[in-house]
């Protein structure tokens, strides 16, 4: 059964991604287009995962099949690329090839709307109602009228250099290394650097299906690479895109990993403090409450949704929205398009660092003591769907957790404990793995560990 999760559909490689269901799924994407706007072109991209520029071919060959005029792009692109393309160029949509940060066994098809964004589950619910609805047609693309390639980075990149001071940050004189993690977005944030002058490394950028064994998730667990470079060179930064570069994560001076959560709120505060903008604030559940901390310092109002980037990306074409994010590294900016972008966030970074004059941990430390130190971390328990629901449902009913009352349960997306000192500790099913995921944040690195060994102990008791 095809069935789209959080961010489009994924599934591995062979077992239930294979041709014929790509080009299920392409297919109703093309009657989903022909229903809505026949007459502008449609855009496929794809990553650097195992194949996935055959299936990106295959893409544009339903397509253009089905009279679509459809560009796919020559090489691998990250997603924020594809998605600014469609908005820059009044396209209809995107195909983007992708499993993002998942293992590299899977991949997957996001579908991207006619505003430079994660499809709506509007959308997607159209999208699936045309799932096995007619057979897939196929044509050789190169051999089509409706089809032609095409490289978009020049217009990306002069957008970028709209959005960042790239002449304050090469005045500074930063030293960054850039881990694109063997995916999409090796020698994006390295050509601004270049153009600039500005030192850098760059590492993990030959092309690795396999992602050098890690999965290509800018999380602690994946950035030893990238920890071990910082150090060894000296460097003032590190920063790490995913597999699709739509996430980032970044490394301090000392070679301390920086999470989402802590780079949510340098950005927050960045654009607020420094830029002067203003709107509204948009956290996902399982995002820290440094967010909302900022958020009523500055006056924002602040929105919180169910996980996944498509509801944030429904509020920023709803509303006049200053930034969205998500515990995943997903920031999406105002200004730019309604859609993560990890090498935008990777820049504004080094555009912190550049404006303070400091290094990255400092200007860290310094927010701490302004709002509290906040610790985060998260696991993910691999479960059998129906153990995964069972346990959800034991887990819904306590009262208390780890020795400490639970003061209210929320229910948005999953089962969030809210403690007396309003810390908390969620447990929710993956909308695209056999993975339950675990998140806490607390007040201290120990708390943190302490909760997620109770967690783990619980659940395995309950197996």
């Amino acid at each position: 059964m095809i069935k789209f999760g959080t961010d489009g559909w994924r599934a591995v490689i062979s077992k239930d991604y294979t041709f014929d269901n790509v080009k299920i799924v392409a297919q109703a994407i093309a009657d989903y287009i022909k229903e809505i706007d026949d007459k502008r072109p449609v855009l496929v991209g794809y990553d650097t995962r195992f194949m996935s520029e055959e299936y990106a071919r295959l893409c544009a060959g339903v397509l253009v099949a089905n009279g679509i005029k459809t560009y796919l792009t020559k090489k691998p692109t990250p997603t924020p690329v594809v998605s600014f393309t469609v908005k820059n160029m009044n396209l209809a949509g995107a195909i983007m090839i992708t499993a993002s940060h998942n293992p590299p066994q899977w991949n997957g098809i996001k579908f991207k709307g006619d505003y430079g964004g994660s499809a709506l589950p509007s959308i997607i619910a159209e999208i699936e109602k045309h799932l096995y609805k007619n057979e897939a047609k196929f044509a050789e693309p190169e051999s089509s009228n409706f089809f032609s390639y095409i490289d978009p980075d020049k217009e990306y990149f002069e957008h970028i250099e709209k959005l960042v001071d790239l002449n304050l940050i090469a005045k500074s004189k930063p030293f960054a290394i850039i881990d694109p993690m063997h995916g999409a977005g090796v020698g994006y944030v390295k050509t601004l650097l270049d153009k600039y002058g500005i030192k850098h490394i760059q590492i993990r950028d030959e092309r690795n299906p396999y992602f050098g064994g890690v999965n290509p998730e800018p999380i602690y667990k994946n950035l030893g690479k990238l920890i071990d470079t910082v150090v060894q060179n000296k460097a003032d930064i590190g920063l790490a895109t995913d597999g699709d570069a739509d996430r980032v994560g970044a490394v301090d001076e000392k070679g301390e990993f920086i999470d989402s959560h802590r780079i949510y709120a340098l950005l927050l505060r960045h654009l607020v403090e420094v830029k002067g903008l203003k709107g509204g604030v948009v956290k996902t559940f399982s995002t820290t409450n440094m967010v909302p901390i900022l958020a009523n310092k500055y006056g924002l109002k602040i929105y919180e949704t169910p996980i996944g980037f498509k509801y944030i990306c429904e509020l920023f074409l709803k509303e006049d929205i200053l930034i969205g994010g998500e515990e995943s590294g997903g920031i999406g900016i105002k200004n730019h398009i309604p859609e993560r972008d990890g090498i935008l966030c990777s820049l504004l970074l080094l555009e912190i660092m550049a404006y303070h004059q400091k290094p990255i941990g400092q200007i860290l430390d310094e927010l701490f003591k302004e709002i509290g130190y906040h610790y985060y971390d998260r696991v993910d328990l691999h479960l059998p769907n129906e153990i995964k629901e069972k346990t959800l449902k034991m887990i819904s009913q306590n009262t208390e957790f780890a020795g400490r009352k639970i003061k209210e349960i929320q229910t948005l997306d999953g089962y969030k404990y809210i403690f007396e000192d309003n810390s908390w500790i969620l447990f929710r099913a993956s909308g695209t793995e056999p993975v339950l995921r675990v998140y806490t944040e607390q007040f201290t690195k120990d708390e943190v560990k302490r909760l997620l060994d109770e967690a783990v102990k619980m659940i395995e008791e309950m197996k």
